[in-house]
């Protein structure tokens, strides 16, 4: 006869669950916002796909993901960077678009070209209703994350499909060919970038020196919208422009226009900073408290599903 303690846990094993047709002739009104982030994976937790499914958490949205290129990373270097294939990624997301209904997508690294090509493939055949391109090209510590040539291939195929890009400083100059020091230069550079196609950008001015971090979003036709912010003095800066730009999706996935998810957004990781600046995570940049007050799944009206069609 077997251990007491085994019958228990071979009784604790044997479920009988209800038919899973039984669920689905259940009548539902609801359904969940859902965010698609479409980036590389953070072995350490701290950026990329991680993050974006933290931030997508935090703020009550369903996230998805499609994962483009897996690092060995942790909080002080990538180790290492291993590519997804392109047929892979094409499938990942045809899994995702085909079975729910996606209100936003964010992309963050996409370390090749082909794979920006599937991508900006599904963007034109199942219509999000928004794009935020984060253009991710250096990690916190330091280390290329993208390849030369994609670079190219991301303005020219995925900048005009874009609701948004949120290029840092550095991206910044890399995109538009000019140095950004100063506002003024922000400025100039987002224009460049319009002129791309893109339709908004978000410059955020968090690694210029200052006692406060200034981002500036512009849209065509529109007056630029400041939006300061003290500078919060940490280490644990690692996945903030993850973080931001998924956190930009997420209320856009929620409803919200452009500029309030924006703004929404920047006073989110503004405090996700705050609330981690204190605490030790690795021996070199760690992560924002993505969590410092996570709100509960929210569910929106079946009908919503028409507004996207």
């Amino acid at each position: 006869m077997p251990p007491e303690g085994t019958q228990r846990a071979s009784t604790l094993a044997v479920r009988n669950f209800p038919p899973f047709s039984l669920f689905m002739n259940q009548a539902t009104s609801f359904r969940y916002p859902v965010a698609l982030t479409i980036a590389g994976s953070d072995s350490g937790g701290g950026a990329g796909i991680q993050a974006d499914l933290k931030t997508f958490s935090a703020l009550g949205v369903y996230g998805a993901s499609v994962i483009t290129a897996v690092t060995a990373q942790n909080t002080c270097t990538v180790n290492g960077i291993q590519a997804i294939e392109p047929a892979i990624v094409q499938k990942q997301l045809e899994a995702v678009f085909e079975d729910l209904q996606v209100d936003a997508v964010k992309t963050g690294m996409l370390h090749n070209t082909e794979a920006v090509l599937r991508i900006a493939e599904a963007i034109d055949r199942y219509r999000p209703p928004y794009l935020v391109v984060d253009p991710v090209m250096v990690s916190t510590s330091g280390c290329r994350l993208i390849e030369n040539d994609t670079i190219e291939t991301i303005k020219s195929r995925l900048f005009g499909r874009a609701t948004l890009i949120t290029p840092n400083i550095d991206e910044a100059e890399l995109l538009s060919g000019l140095p950004v020091r100063n506002p003024a230069e922000m400025e100039r550079a987002a224009a460049r970038l319009l002129e791309l196609g893109c339709r908004a950008v978000l410059m955020k001015g968090g690694h210029l020196a200052g006692k406060e971090s200034t981002d500036m979003l512009f849209a065509a036709g529109n007056e630029p919208l400041y939006l300061h912010a003290d500078t919060v003095r940490t280490g644990n800066s690692h996945g903030t422009g993850c973080t931001l730009s998924s956190a930009i999706a997420a209320y856009l996935a929620l409803g919200l226009g452009l500029h309030q998810a924006v703004v929404s957004a920047k006073q989110y990781i503004s405090e996700a900073l705050r609330q981690g600046a204190d605490v030790k995570t690795g021996n070199g940049h760690g992560p924002v408290n993505h969590f410092f007050a996570p709100s509960p799944l929210r569910k929106i009206p079946l009908d919503t599903l028409e507004s996207h069609a």
